[in-house]
Protein backbone atom coordinates (compact mmCIF):
# COMPACT_ATOMS: atom_id res chain seq x y z
CA UNK A 1 0.00 0.00 0.00
CA UNK A 2 1.38 3.40 -1.01
CA UNK A 3 1.70 6.59 0.93
CA UNK A 4 -1.40 8.80 0.84
CA UNK A 5 -0.73 12.18 -0.73
CA UNK A 6 -2.36 15.04 1.22
CA UNK A 7 -2.26 17.33 -1.86
CA UNK A 8 -1.17 16.57 -5.40
CA UNK A 9 -2.24 15.68 -8.93
CA UNK A 10 -1.75 12.95 -11.51
CA UNK A 11 -2.21 14.04 -15.12
CA UNK A 12 -2.18 12.08 -18.37
CA UNK A 13 -4.03 14.42 -20.74
CA UNK A 14 -4.10 15.38 -24.40
CA UNK A 15 -5.81 18.22 -26.29
CA UNK A 16 -6.01 18.64 -30.07
CA UNK A 17 -5.82 21.84 -32.12
CA UNK A 18 -5.64 24.38 -29.30
CA UNK A 19 -4.64 28.01 -29.90
CA UNK A 20 -1.70 29.07 -27.71
CA UNK A 21 0.56 32.10 -27.49
CA UNK A 22 4.33 32.48 -27.43
CA UNK A 23 6.16 35.47 -25.95
CA UNK A 24 7.23 37.89 -28.68
CA UNK A 25 5.02 36.27 -31.36
CA UNK A 26 1.98 38.13 -32.70
CA UNK A 27 -1.23 36.10 -32.77
CA UNK A 28 -1.76 32.54 -31.71
CA UNK A 29 -0.34 29.24 -32.91
CA UNK A 30 -2.49 26.11 -33.20
CA UNK A 31 -1.26 22.73 -32.06
CA UNK A 32 -1.63 19.66 -29.87
CA UNK A 33 -0.87 19.65 -26.15
CA UNK A 34 0.24 16.65 -24.09
CA UNK A 35 0.28 17.09 -20.31
CA UNK A 36 1.87 14.66 -17.85
CA UNK A 37 2.29 15.03 -14.09
CA UNK A 38 2.80 12.98 -10.97
CA UNK A 39 3.05 15.59 -8.21
CA UNK A 40 2.69 15.31 -4.43
CA UNK A 41 3.34 18.03 -1.88
CA UNK A 42 5.22 15.63 0.42
CA UNK A 43 7.56 14.36 -2.32
CA UNK A 44 8.33 17.48 -4.38
CA UNK A 45 11.91 16.32 -5.06
CA UNK A 46 10.66 13.21 -6.91
CA UNK A 47 7.54 14.76 -8.47
CA UNK A 48 7.38 15.09 -12.26
CA UNK A 49 5.58 17.40 -14.67
CA UNK A 50 5.88 17.98 -18.40
CA UNK A 51 4.13 19.70 -21.29
CA UNK A 52 4.71 18.89 -24.93
CA UNK A 53 3.43 21.19 -27.67
CA UNK A 54 3.23 19.90 -31.24
CA UNK A 55 2.93 22.78 -33.70
CA UNK A 56 0.36 21.70 -36.35
CA UNK A 57 0.12 25.09 -38.06
CA UNK A 58 3.75 25.78 -38.96
CA UNK A 59 5.16 22.28 -38.47
CA UNK A 60 7.91 22.16 -35.89
CA UNK A 61 8.56 25.90 -35.86
CA UNK A 62 7.13 26.23 -32.34
CA UNK A 63 7.08 22.61 -31.14
CA UNK A 64 8.73 22.09 -27.75
CA UNK A 65 9.03 19.83 -24.73
CA UNK A 66 8.96 21.46 -21.29
CA UNK A 67 10.11 19.38 -18.31
CA UNK A 68 9.94 20.62 -14.73
CA UNK A 69 13.29 20.42 -12.98
CA UNK A 70 12.14 21.93 -9.67
CA UNK A 71 8.61 21.94 -8.25
CA UNK A 72 8.45 24.49 -5.44
CA UNK A 73 4.76 24.64 -4.57
CA UNK A 74 1.59 22.54 -4.77
CA UNK A 75 -1.74 23.92 -3.56
CA UNK A 76 -5.07 22.11 -3.47
CA UNK A 77 -8.38 23.97 -3.24
CA UNK A 78 -11.87 22.57 -3.19
CA UNK A 79 -14.39 24.37 -5.42
CA UNK A 80 -17.78 22.83 -4.79
CA UNK A 81 -17.39 19.14 -5.58
CA UNK A 82 -14.33 19.76 -7.75
CA UNK A 83 -10.66 20.07 -6.85
CA UNK A 84 -8.23 22.64 -8.26
CA UNK A 85 -4.49 21.95 -7.95
CA UNK A 86 -1.90 24.66 -8.65
CA UNK A 87 1.69 23.57 -9.32
CA UNK A 88 4.59 26.06 -9.48
CA UNK A 89 8.31 25.75 -10.11
CA UNK A 90 10.89 25.93 -12.87
CA UNK A 91 11.55 23.79 -15.91
CA UNK A 92 13.72 23.41 -18.97
CA UNK A 93 13.12 23.87 -22.69
CA UNK A 94 16.31 22.92 -24.48
CA UNK A 95 19.02 24.50 -22.36
CA UNK A 96 16.93 27.39 -21.01
CA UNK A 97 15.20 27.44 -17.63
CA UNK A 98 11.80 29.12 -17.15
CA UNK A 99 9.42 29.55 -14.21
CA UNK A 100 5.97 27.99 -14.66
CA UNK A 101 2.52 27.88 -13.09
CA UNK A 102 0.06 25.11 -14.03
CA UNK A 103 -3.52 24.89 -12.75
CA UNK A 104 -5.45 21.61 -13.08
CA UNK A 105 -9.18 21.11 -12.35
CA UNK A 106 -10.47 17.62 -11.56
CA UNK A 107 -14.20 17.69 -12.33
CA UNK A 108 -16.17 15.18 -10.25
CA UNK A 109 -19.19 14.92 -12.56
CA UNK A 110 -18.66 11.98 -14.95
CA UNK A 111 -20.30 13.94 -17.78
CA UNK A 112 -17.92 16.89 -17.36
CA UNK A 113 -14.48 17.19 -18.94
CA UNK A 114 -11.50 17.73 -16.67
CA UNK A 115 -9.82 21.06 -17.35
CA UNK A 116 -6.28 22.40 -17.54
CA UNK A 117 -7.25 25.87 -16.24
CA UNK A 118 -3.97 27.44 -17.25
CA UNK A 119 -0.39 26.59 -18.07
CA UNK A 120 2.03 29.51 -18.23
CA UNK A 121 5.75 29.23 -18.85
CA UNK A 122 6.84 32.76 -17.93
CA UNK A 123 8.58 34.56 -20.76
CA UNK A 124 7.90 31.75 -23.24
CA UNK A 125 4.39 30.23 -23.50
CA UNK A 126 0.75 30.68 -22.43
CA UNK A 127 -2.03 28.27 -23.34
CA UNK A 128 -4.43 31.31 -23.22
CA UNK A 129 -7.35 29.96 -21.28
CA UNK A 130 -8.89 26.77 -20.05
CA UNK A 131 -8.33 23.60 -22.10
CA UNK A 132 -10.87 20.78 -21.64
CA UNK A 133 -9.38 17.27 -21.52
CA UNK A 134 -10.95 13.82 -21.15
CA UNK A 135 -12.78 13.02 -17.91
CA UNK A 136 -10.41 11.05 -15.67
CA UNK A 137 -7.21 12.36 -17.27
CA UNK A 138 -6.67 14.66 -14.26
CA UNK A 139 -6.81 13.03 -10.83
CA UNK A 140 -6.48 15.46 -7.93
CA UNK A 141 -5.23 14.03 -4.65
CA UNK A 142 -6.07 15.39 -1.23
CA UNK A 143 -9.17 17.52 -1.80
CA UNK A 144 -11.44 14.96 -0.18
CA UNK A 145 -9.79 15.72 3.16
CA UNK A 146 -10.03 19.53 2.82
Amino acid sequence: MGVICPCGVMVDAFALRENVRFSGVNGSIRGNLTYAANVCVTTLDTSTLSLQFEDTETPDQYSFLFTANTITSVRCRREGENCVVTVEGTGIIGMTEYPFVAVFRDQVAQAANDIVQSFVITGYFDQTGAVPVSQGSIVALGCQSL
